[in-house]
């Protein structure tokens, strides 16, 4: 029977600790680091005990992948395929205008406590945009966190380049203490929009990012209007993130990866060059998803973290990311 997305919210808390205490959910601790550049207050989460976590095999990103090829292409099971584990499933969700069927689980390897996932039942691959069903679902959570008195913001990320590490598709949502987090939000909150009807880019950031700010009181949105917004929203958003591509000549062959990053407020879309980056202090690759681009990066070691803040954080994101060519944007 397919839970309301208030049901799920409240579901979180008692079922990630019932999960903890079974041994079906594993909680890696700690530290955060707050660190100021470009404007905003970094955080760089030190996570030694992640240094444990078992690398998994690469996935399939292929747009077409079927759910047997991408259980075909690696030595484990699909983790988000049925049956699902009764400790890490929270509960089910319709689509209301679809009927499409989501389940909500919770992240098996959790840094950050409460930290869940939306993943549609049926297979699709971790390569393809985000329908409309999966954005009005994925609002309509935030929106009952609202409610609630909690504050989440969800991400997701696409294509091999963007530090995606499971092939079935899946929007993950992480709690903050502040309703301004992610850092991320910060900045997108100061820009005075001239046309608020369109896109716009965080210029003073080295990278290319396109971002969105959201009509006042879209929570009270039906669902149909709710869907046309976020469908438009999010087409205008990729087509600008498929325009910065095209404008790099030695782009990686293959669909264009990116970062989507969505809040009440706003919805963010960063294109994406490549997975990792390369650190000058240890010659060691540092992996980067929609995280690292909301304003929160994660390091294994005190070493990586020094590594971080010498190099910078914006370093790091325009040399996994790509220039920006919002000015040529603006004019075409």
């Amino acid at each position: 029977m397919a839970s309301t997305h208030s049901d799920i919210i409240k579901k979180v808390p008692g079922a990630y600790e019932s999960a903890l205490k079974s041994g079906d959910l594993f909680y890696f601790p700690s530290t955060i680091e707050k660190h100021n550049e470009l404007d905003i207050d970094f955080e760089i989460t030190l996570c030694p005990a992640l240094q444990k976590k078992p690398n998994l095999p690469s996935p399939r990103f292929e747009v077409d992948t079927t759910a047997s090829e991408a259980a075909a292409d690696s030595t484990k099971i699909d983790p988000f395929a049925p049956p699902y584990n009764p400790q890490l499933h929270v509960g089910d969700l319709r689509d209301e205008l679809t009927e499409e069927e989501f389940v909500i689980l919770l992240n098996k390897f959790s840094v950050v406590p409460h930290h869940f996932l939306l993943v549609p039942k049926e297979f699709r691959s971790q390569a393809s945009p985000l329908l409309p069903p999966e954005l009005v679902q994925t609002y309509s959570l935030l929106v009952a966190a609202k409610r609630s008195g909690r504050n989440f913001f969800a991400f997701y990320n696409c294509g091999e380049n963007s530090g995606a590490s499971q092939p079935h598709k899946h929007v993950q949502f992480l709690p903050t203490e502040s309703p301004s987090s992610p850092p991320i939000e910060t900045l997108a909150r100061r820009i005075q929009l001239e046309q608020p009807t369109r896109p716009f880019s965080l210029t003073s950031l080295p990278y290319a990012s396109h971002s969105f700010r959201f009509p006042s009181h879209i929570d009270t949105f039906s669902a149909e209007d709710l869907e046309r917004v976020l469908s438009d929203v999010f087409l205008q958003l990729l087509d600008l993130c498929i325009s910065t591509v095209r404008h790099d000549p030695d782009y990686p062959p293959g669909r264009p990866s990116y970062n989507v990053i969505i809040t009440l407020e706003h919805m963010h879309l960063i294109p994406r060059k490549f997975e990792t980056h390369l650190l000058e202090k240890t010659g060691e690759q540092l992996p980067v998803n929609a995280l690292g681009f909301a304003g929160m990066l994660l390091v294994k070691s005190e070493s990586e973290l020094e590594a971080v803040k010498y190099e910078t954080v914006g370093k790091i994101l325009r040399g996994v990311g790509l220039e920006s060519v919002h000015e040529e944007q603006v004019e075409g």
